[in-house]
């Protein structure tokens, strides 16, 4: 008698030699088609895909996109304030301010020119009054150092010249040197010259003058040169 048990399916048309278990009915189970599958697996993947990536043009998730930068808006240039009345009354008051100092300082610098002479002519009145100037003669290019000068024995001026008072000089300025106070009569004037030529020779020259002194003022004209003795010239 073969005992190994076989598995109860209920067929509800076909009858059964023996009954089931009370409360349990057997079902057969059948296997899912392939194609099902498949189907349900694509499915699958589709949904996936989707959930993975946002609308069209979206940025994916957990990376960022750089964004265009917007384009500097010009600055618009600050209109010019127009001055309000009380500025141009103020700005009037200020410019006639500026006139009136202008005037000033021109009136200040007249006294003080006119003071200068009449010191001038109270220090060294016009009967004892000497005045002694030094020129260079036309044309000449010798560097001119320095002028020495001496009347009746005594210095009286030493003098040494700048690059911009030589090129005054060469150019026909005239330089005021001395002036002072003499007595009437014959007088001792003694010159000495320093400087150097074009080539870099030394020149080293002493010349010695008379010149009288009237009642009137007395002016005297030394003319230097290089190459060319001391002149002088009264007037």
């Amino acid at each position: 008698m073969d005992r190994r048990r076989r598995p109860f399916s209920f067929e509800p048309d076909r009858g059964s030699s023996r009954r089931p278990y009370a409360g349990r009915t057997r079902v057969r189970f059948e296997s899912v088609p392939t194609a099902a599958r498949a189907a349900l697996l694509g499915l699958l993947l589709v949904l996936g895909t989707v959930q993975g990536w946002a609308a069209p043009g979206a940025t994916p998730q957990g990376k960022d996109t750089p964004q265009p930068k917007a384009a500097p808006q010009p600055k618009a240039s600050p209109q010019p304030q127009q001055p309000t009345p009380q500025q141009q009354q103020n700005k009037q008051q200020m410019r006639g301010l500026d006139e009136q100092i202008q005037e000033v300082k021109s009136d200040v610098l007249s006294i003080a020119a006119d003071l200068g002479r009449l010191e001038e002519k109270l220090i060294y009145p016009s009967g004892t009054q000497v005045a002694i100037f030094v020129a260079l003669t036309k044309g000449d290019t010798m560097r001119l150092d320095a002028v020495r000068l001496q009347v009746d024995g005594q210095l009286v001026a030493h003098y040494i010249y700048s690059f911009k008072e030589l090129e005054a000089l060469r150019k026909g300025g005239v330089q005021r040197i001395y002036v002072g106070n003499v007595a009437t009569g014959d007088h001792q004037l003694e010159v000495v010259v320093d400087g150097k030529r074009d080539n870099g020779a030394d020149v080293s020259r002493t010349d010695h003058f008379s010149f009288r002194k009237d009642v009137k003022p007395k002016m005297v004209e030394l003319t230097v040169s290089g190459n060319a003795p001391i002149t002088l010239g009264e007037f």
